[in-house]
């Protein structure tokens, strides 16, 4: 149970700092839950804070996130804003007693990130990270049948994700890397499904974009992992998809497995000249649509009900340390164990 008590369960005045292409997804989505009420939309940017008051029916704009944490109407700070300011902007708000909802990562450093969950297990506030697949439909369902036993002894464990389109070399140079950008998804469904892992090995190439060179980085990439309940486990990550978003998870035990895959983005097919196609997914905001929306819609839920939310911050150190360990593998060509990455 948290010590975070909201003034009005049904009421919880709430400071959205970002409002970029996510943010606005995100205030979309707090929109239809009931007890959530965006009293700032905040960002350096004075006219997209002011659309996303707009969207939000806010009740004013702010071009400074510090302020809006600080105003006196607002319990619950949800932030959506550059990585890099995500771990400055937690301890604001934490220091203020306010709770907190923040995109992942806190850091893209160890250090940081521990600094950060040493402040909220003294202060005792309620942090949830966006880690969005762990509420998706299939996600959910493949835990319930994990925590049930229906899969027994878990064996082994596969991910395979490929974005249809690679991000700009802008983005490359400032998201930490590919495996702390985009296979920590998958390494985070690891820890959650399987559980902790105890050592992995990183082989990664550039295959066909000579910009994730330049930003000293990979394109398409494997791992290998072995979790401390002898489960053996690899993930697969590309950062290119000609035929479209692609993500898929396997978890196989002694008596069953059970998959989640997107498959289709629509339930129909189209067959002519003795053959058949059908739609997938463009990219992670339609694929993983319920996702977006239940991770906050849980969020507040827990908060009206004095629950912790998850996944809070030590998911977030452990599932950084896991991706560093990944890049050192990487680095070094070797496998490196878990209790390395200090």
């Amino acid at each position: 149970m948290s010590s975070f008590v909201p003034r009005d369960p049904d009421q919880i005045g709430v400071a959205v700092l970002g409002a970029g292409r996510m943010g606005q997804t995100h205030i979309r989505n707090m929109a239809a839950i009931p007890n959530a009420h965006v009293v700032v939309v905040a960002d350096p940017d004075a006219a997209a804070a002011e659309r996303g008051r707009v969207l939000a029916r806010a009740d004013r704009a702010s071009s400074d996130p510090l302020e809006a944490i600080h105003d006196v109407a607002v319990e619950v700070v949800v932030i959506v804003t550059p990585t890099s300011t995500h771990a400055p902007l937690i301890e604001a708000a934490l220091r203020d007693g306010k709770a907190v909802w923040s995109e992942k990562p806190i850091a893209q450093d160890l250090a940081e990130t521990e600094r950060i969950v040493d402040l909220w297990r003294s202060v005792d506030v309620p942090v949830q990270l966006g880690f969005m697949r762990r509420f998706d439909p299939g996600y959910v369902r493949a835990k319930q049948m994990i925590d049930a036993d229906e899969l027994g002894r878990i064996e082994q464990f596969r991910a395979l994700s490929r974005d249809t389109f690679p991000p700009p070399l802008e983005y490359l140079l400032s998201c930490g890397g590919s495996f702390l950008d985009m296979s920590v998804h998958d390494l985070d469904l690891a820890r959650f499904l399987v559980g902790e892992v105890e050592e992995v090995r990183a082989w990664a190439s550039v295959l066909f974009d000579d910009r994730f060179a330049k930003a000293d980085d990979w394109d398409t990439s494997l791992i290998t992992l072995q979790f401390r309940n002898g489960a053996l486990g690899v993930v697969e990550t590309a950062r290119h998809s000609e035929w479209g978003y692609e993500i898929r998870t396997e978890v196989a035990g002694a008596a069953a497995k059970v998959v989640v895959d997107g498959g289709q983005k629509t339930p129909a097919t189209t067959m002519r000249r003795f053959g058949f196609e059908g739609d997938l997914y463009e990219s992670f905001p339609d694929r993983f649509e319920i996702a977006y929306r239940r991770e906050l819609e849980v969020f507040f839920e827990d908060l009206a009900a004095g629950r912790t939310p998850s996944p809070g911050p030590e998911d977030a150190l452990e599932t950084l340390r896991l991706a560093l360990a990944c890049v050192r593998s990487w680095r070094e060509g070797r496998s490196v164990r878990l209790d390395e990455v200090a």
